[in-house]
């Protein structure tokens, strides 16, 4: 590993740690110059393409994601910390069933199912785009099961 600071080429690990899934926090030491700096390893797997609506393919993007839940949390009692224990949930969970391709209805749903359990409104805010709610109707139809659910706790 080279040295960012004095760009010599031989360092040492002080600490290893596994930081989120499939990543590995390396603290280290420049043989030369003695500064620390951490780097981060990632297990690189086949790429994962998302299959889209209208067939095309696309590399499967975690932003893309973290935009539309973020926006579904907008304003609501969700921390940064849970949105990215969803993301990387969602992301071993499609590694873990899918090989090469996955269809973008799944990615949704299982926001959605994430979403449902963490935040009833921002469920429903993710599921009136995803699932192109066109009147309110479909809002009641969406809340039905969640009402439900709460009528029998």
């Amino acid at each position: 590993m080279m040295c960012p600071f004095c760009r010599h080429e031989d360092t040492s690990v002080i600490d290893s740690r596994a930081s989120q899934q499939f990543v590995i926090r390396r603290r280290r030491k420049c043989l030369d110059c003695e500064r620390r700096f951490t780097t981060y390893e990632k297990i690189e797997e086949s790429p994962l393409k998302v299959v889209k609506k209208d067939g095309t393919r696309v590399p499967f993007q975690r932003e893309k994601i973290k935009m539309g839940l973020e926006k579904a949390c907008y304003k609501r009692p969700i921390s940064d910390e849970m949105i990215e224990n969803v993301i990387s949930e969602i992301e071993a969970n499609l590694y873990e069933q899918f090989d090469r391709e996955v269809p973008s209805r799944e990615i949704g749903e299982k926001a959605m199912e994430a979403l449902r359990h963490l935040d009833h409104v921002a469920f429903v805010r993710f599921a009136s785009v995803y699932r192109e709610f066109k009147d309110v109707n479909d809002f009641v139809e969406e809340l039905q099961p969640i009402l439900r659910e709460d009528a029998q706790r």
